[in-house]
């Protein structure tokens, strides 16, 4: 062994074994890796968006409840009448046709009537970061409308309308990061409490 190397003595698959990745190899791993790593910042991009959009969307989830409930109160009160549960476009209804501005009901108790008061308010936690304190800060909602539609259903394809049945759409309009968005609910009321 006086002239062998070392190298010499090893087996050919050894020395295979021995070698590192090549460029190749190296740059297809970088590749599939950046993809990987793209994915994982968009669902972080998209994960962060639905939070910014978390809190109008809960808040005009509960505005779109109110109406309902605010057209259930017009029917079981004994102050209104079934004939005026409709929009204003129809002779006799209380209910104001098309998007309105987010107001505190007013004396008849019912939200998009013609006596609403004041656009609504949120309140959040001041500086200190504890709700209903002397800092709060009373944010109004300014962007955000709501749109009531009372519409009478069909027996049939004949056209005759039911008497005792309306189809109520409320959807509620807001802006998140300049884009208005919609949450839209749909329920039916009929003339029986």
């Amino acid at each position: 062994m006086d002239g062998v190397t070392r190298t010499q003595l090893e087996s050919p698959a050894r020395r295979q074994a021995e070698h590192g990745f090549s460029l190749i190899e190296t740059m297809v791993a970088m590749g599939v890796m950046s993809a990987g790593l793209m994915a994982l910042v968009g669902v972080f991009a998209l994960g962060v968006t639905r939070m910014a959009t978390s809190s109008p969307m809960l808040i005009a989830r509960e505005k779109a409840r109110e109406a309902v409930e605010s057209v259930h109160a017009a029917r079981d009160t004994a102050e209104l009448a079934w004939n005026t549960v409709k929009n204003t476009s129809e002779t006799g209804g209380v209910f104001l046709t098309g998007p309105q501005s987010l107001k505190l009901p007013g004396l008849d108790g019912l939200v998009n009537t013609a006596d609403d008061g004041a656009i609504e308010t949120m309140r959040k936690p001041g500086a200190n970061g504890i709700l209903n304190d002397s800092d709060d800060e009373l944010v109004p909602l300014r962007d955000f409308t709501r749109e009531i539609r009372i519409t009478p259903l069909n027996y049939d394809s004949g056209g005759g309308v039911n008497p005792n049945l309306r189809q109520v759409v409320v959807t509620v309009r807001y802006k998140v990061d300049n884009a208005w968005r919609a949450y839209t609910l749909t329920t039916f009321v009929s003339s029986y409490s």
